[in-house]
């Protein structure tokens, strides 16, 4: 279903039939993520009038909803999307329906927390379906390579955009709101999504075409060339979420104000979403398991620079360029994923890194609360950006390959970029 293109470029992307709407579709129901977890969290908390209640609802919500993520994508690449992924969305509305209606006083504890953690197991994998549907749509990997990148960004800005939403809803209503709101977008976006006629394009396993193994069954090498990508995203999700707390430890150090750790959390979005357009836009000589360490290192060495931050503009600037390598070390992860696998295996390969970097940031929070407290901040910066860069260290795999990908031992090659796309992209990614 792609359309031959010389000059590949984000509006290439969008033209291919039918993506617009299969990538808006996907949005809207992505959007939710965006919103649910700040709208569930603020009417446990109103309803019980207990932090602790509301920490043990989203804990469960968002550990059923993290560790059950390659189990639903096999799901959706077993069965298709639109036999595994609507009910899966319809069901998880209706929980959340569920949710909003038990957020109220007197509700027993217990039921909050059984129906978080039902809903979350429920979470329909959204964003790993829509890249598979690109990979469906866009052989060219070039192409692809953009897809991916505007995909990331996108996310990235519902993820800012949701909880500004929920402010507005809980200026002018109750927060319940806001969770029937996520309900409405995730099984709207959802339907919208599976009746577009790219998905179809998404077959289930048995029905995919392949000239390699089995689909589903692995594969030779396929559970070794998944290595890389998922420690990478895995380690990059421990660095970044650790910044959120060593911002708010350094602006309490020097009395900065609350209000200096939303400019520089803003400042590692804005360079991550220019870093992943950048990263887009670059026709790569490289392939991408040669580029995938420099991006891990490059997090990790901007973040260990922060730690050094003499004020806040030079903490601004140093979290900003960590932020240039985020996007696209996730891409790049995903874009690896993608070509590690099978077809009927791209749904569980994308969950899998999507997986890693939600559990890499749950992992991250937790530990750097811990060390916050016993070591300087300084270290605390450069122990968090160290988890990046080792993770730089893991050779990639080709699928069916026993040594490391040629490229994957070097780094430093990987800056290198060619000075026009090529009018075909097949050869020059591996």
């Amino acid at each position: 279903m792609s359309t031959p293109l010389s000059r590949p470029s984000y509006a290439a992307v969008l033209r291919v039939p039918h993506a617009r709407r299969t990538f808006s579709a996907a949005l809207v129901g992505r959007l939710s993520y965006g919103t649910v977890s700040l709208a569930l969290m603020l009417s446990v908390t109103r309803s019980t009038g207990s932090y602790a209640v509301a920490g043990l609802v989203m804990a469960l919500f968002g550990a059923t909803s993290v560790f059950l993520s390659p189990y639903r994508a096999s799901l959706v690449d077993r069965h298709g999307p639109r036999r595994a992924l609507l009910p899966m969305a319809l069901l998880y509305a209706a929980l959340l329906c569920v949710l909003a209606a038990a957020c109220r006083p007197g509700t027993p504890e217990a039921l909050l927390a059984v129906t978080a953690g039902l809903a979350g197991a429920c979470t329909p994998p959204l964003g790993p379906t829509m890249r598979a549907v690109w990979a469906e749509l866009l052989p060219d990997r070039l192409l692809l390579q953009r897809a991916y990148s505007v995909d990331g960004v996108a996310e990235e800005l519902l993820f800012v955009s949701g909880p500004l939403l929920v402010g507005g809803i809980v200026a002018v209503a109750s927060p319940v709101v806001g969770v029937v709101l996520s309900a409405a977008l995730v099984a709207a976006g959802t339907l919208a999504f599976v009746t577009s006629p790219a998905t179809a394009a998404l077959r289930p396993a048995g029905q995919a075409k392949s000239d390699g193994p089995a689909p589903g069954r692995g594969g030779p090498g396929q559970g070794r060339a998944l290595l890389q990508p998922v420690v990478v995203a895995a380690g990059v999700g421990v660095s970044v979420s650790a910044v959120d707390l060593l911002v708010v430890a350094f602006a309490g150090e020097r009395g900065l104000g609350d209000g200096t750790v939303a400019w520089v959390l803003a400042a590692l979005s804005v360079g991550s979403a220019v870093g992943g357009l950048v990263n887009g836009a670059v026709a790569w000589s490289s392939p991408t398991r040669a580029r995938l360490p420099f991006f891990a290192a490059g997090v990790g060495l901007c973040l260990a620079a922060a730690g050094l931050a003499p004020g806040l503009g030079t903490l601004v600037l140093a979290v900003m360029c960590a932020g240039l390598f985020v996007a696209p070390a996730l891409t790049t992860a995903y874009l690896i994923a993608d070509e590690s696998v099978a077809p009927g295996f791209r749904v569980r390969a994308g969950a899998w890194c999507n997986t890693a970097v939600n559990a890499g940031m749950s992992a991250g929070a937790a530990v750097v609360g811990l060390l916050v407290e016993r070591l300087p901040l300084p270290v605390c910066f450069a122990v968090s950006g160290a988890v990046a860069a080792a993770a730089a260290l893991v050779p990639g795999y080709r699928r069916g390959s026993a040594r490391p990908a040629a490229g994957a031992k070097g780094a430093a090659q990987s800056s290198s970029v060619s000075s026009e796309l090529p009018e075909s992209s097949a050869s020059s990614e591996s």
